[in-house]
């Protein structure tokens, strides 16, 4: 792979069809990487999260919501700076998702209660009494998907064109799509 997959994809305003793949794989592959930007040494910061709950609704509403310590340095970071990067991976399937957005630290009681499951526990011992609980809401603003699923012999062809005319090899539309999310 390199840095020009995709430069000519333009983004455009999200389909029905395109909300609901982009809901079924997040659902799918759950285990997520949040980046961050840490403020005072400038460094790009990513961990992985357990995303709770995946809503997206389209341009404008929707969110991922993720679990998190009060306390946590990710917290600090998005408070001084909400924009972040979530990223998703399923390799088996030649899939990646990329949601940009803008995240915000929630501690609504209800919403937690909502969003609890047990398996949390392992993080919060204390289950919904634990006092570090908390949650984290991004507000999906654009998301750029690779599905390339749809056949390693196309993709094959593609890059052999590519290497026989001395272009660079653009993946179409159906494996690499920029979507406008927000408002």
């Amino acid at each position: 792979m390199s840095d020009n997959e995709g430069t000519n994809q333009t983004q455009h305003k999200p389909t029905k069809e395109d909300i609901e793949k982009l809901n079924a794989l997040i659902g799918d592959i759950k285990n997520a990487m949040l980046t961050t930007k840490d403020q005072e040494s400038e460094q790009i910061r990513s961990r992985p999260m357990w995303t709770v709950k995946e809503d997206v609704a389209g341009a404008g509403s929707g969110h991922l919501w993720f679990f998190t310590g009060k306390s946590s340095v990710k917290v600090d970071e998005l408070e001084k700076d909400r924009r972040v990067n979530v990223s998703y991976s399923k390799q088996e399937n030649n899939t990646w998702v990329s949601i940009v957005g803008k995240a915000y630290h929630v501690e609504d009681k209800n919403k937690i209660k909502e969003l609890w499951d047990d398996n949390l526990k392992a993080w919060f011992p204390k289950g919904l009494d634990d006092p570090e609980i908390s949650l984290i809401r991004v507000d999906i603003e654009g998301a750029e998907v690779w599905d390339s699923h749809s056949g390693v012999f196309v993709r094959l062809f593609g890059f052999l064109k590519a290497a026989i005319t001395g272009e660079v090899y653009q993946p179409s539309e159906e494996e690499n799509k920029k979507i406008d999310l927000s408002k």
